[in-house]
């Protein structure tokens, strides 16, 4: 039981840091909160949706970006879905740097969209890098409590 407890405060720790910080906002604590004994993976779940919809996107948004002639109002498109997946689990970093990328796409400023991306990119790969602690430290307490 000593070592669950452990992991949880391990847990709560990572993601009380990631709250100061601004990585994440209280949307994420709502998601926390729709986990329970009855679904006991739900943030692992949803963090692993975003994150793979995060990675075609920024697939995506470099190709479109590598393209002689840029569609911005794809671009935008794209950084629009992103902000809102990112939004939806509280990675306000991300979706703040999706909020400056967007103006770039506006103003159809290639060099600034692209500058943009790099930050979009950074944001999200710093956060997903601490999602994957975090996922892990949960596996680790399922496996604990199941055992229990």
């Amino acid at each position: 039981m000593m070592a669950a407890t452990g992991l949880k405060e391990q847990l709560n720790g990572l993601v009380n840091s990631m709250l100061r910080e601004g990585l994440l906002d209280e949307q994420f604590t709502q998601l926390q909160m729709l986990q329970d004994s009855s679904n006991p993976g739900f943030v692992a779940e949803v963090v692993a949706l975003f994150c793979d919809d995060s990675e075609r996107i920024l697939t995506e948004l470099t190709e479109l970006l590598d393209q002689v002639a840029v569609d911005f109002q794809k671009v935008d498109a794209y950084v629009h879905q992103l902000k809102g997946s990112s939004s939806s689990v509280g990675a306000q970093q991300v979706k703040l740097s999706c909020i400056e990328f967007r103006h770039y796409c506006e103003d159809n400023d290639r060099e600034g969209c692209i500058r943009a991306l790099q930050v979009v990119r950074h944001e999200y790969y710093n956060l997903r890098a601490k999602f994957e602690t975090m996922v892990q430290l949960d596996q680790r307490i399922l496996a604990y409590e199941s055992k229990q």
